[in-house]
């Protein structure tokens, strides 16, 4: 068991979690013990020698979508998202560094007081010093989720993969939260993710990883050592794939 940690399955990947994963048991905010615990997951894989970039979603402070749906115009609520998303990788980004993680935040928007600015050449030297790249602001466009903008830095960056740490150990059939007889797949087709509706990410995202060819692994962030534990063959997950 010791050898296959010390090989893991793969060695650059894009972590994609929700804003909503920081709350922890609050319903909105940060959740600074939750946080930590997340940075210990993403430092236990880093220790591996991993690379590791991140993409945090901001629905726990705002969904831009939502905001939309009150009567904001839509543009305007997307950049309230995209600020979300900076604060939720600041926490982040301070939580790894208290930990003896280094890290960069790299904004699609710029805010150099802040963070820095994405240049695709920089943040890939970042990788190969093992710093962790924190990639906040989506896309730096409005109509774009954070599940997109995961996708297409994980292709940026030539990540071998996508980890969409959830609240489930996969994708199911039908929410295991409300339905006892759901049923877990192992493996499921970019194709047929699209044509049932399953709830992985939205379909631009599902689009963009199925035409370049980018496995997408489904896990429980819940579950303590699962990141880890999938890099060294273990766990139960869900692969999207062809």
């Amino acid at each position: 068991m010791a050898e296959s940690v010390q090989e893991p399955t793969y060695k650059r990947v894009l972590l994609k979690i929700s804003g909503e994963a920081l709350m922890g048991p609050q319903g909105y905010g940060l959740h600074p013990p939750t946080v930590e615990r997340i940075a210990r997951e993403v430092k236990s894989v880093s220790d591996l020698g991993v690379e590791i970039c991140m993409v945090i979603g901001g629905g726990n402070i705002f969904r831009g979508l939502a905001g939309s749906a009150q009567g904001m115009e839509r543009t305007t609520a997307d950049y309230m998202g995209m600020l979300a998303t900076v604060m939720n990788a600041l926490a982040m980004q301070s939580s790894l560094e208290e930990i003896g993680v280094f890290t960069r935040v790299i904004s699609a928007i710029r805010m150099d007081e802040v963070a820095e600015p994405y240049i695709r050449r920089r943040a890939v030297r970042h990788l190969e010093k093992k710093r962790v790249c924190i990639f906040a602001a989506g896309t730096g466009n409005p109509y774009f989720t954070t599940d997109t903008a995961a996708t297409l830095r994980a292709n940026e960056m030539a990540c071998e993969a996508i980890f969409k740490g959830t609240k489930v150990d996969g994708v199911y059939d039908k929410d295991p939260m409300k339905h006892a007889d759901a049923k877990r797949y192992d493996t499921v087709t970019y194709d047929e993710v699209l044509a049932q509706h399953l709830n992985v990410m939205d379909a631009s995202a599902i689009a963009l990883a199925r035409d370049n060819r980018k496995p997408i692994i489904v896990f429980s962030l819940d579950e303590p050592g699962g990141f880890r534990g999938i890099l060294a063959g273990q766990g139960t997950y869900t692969k999207v794939q062809e």
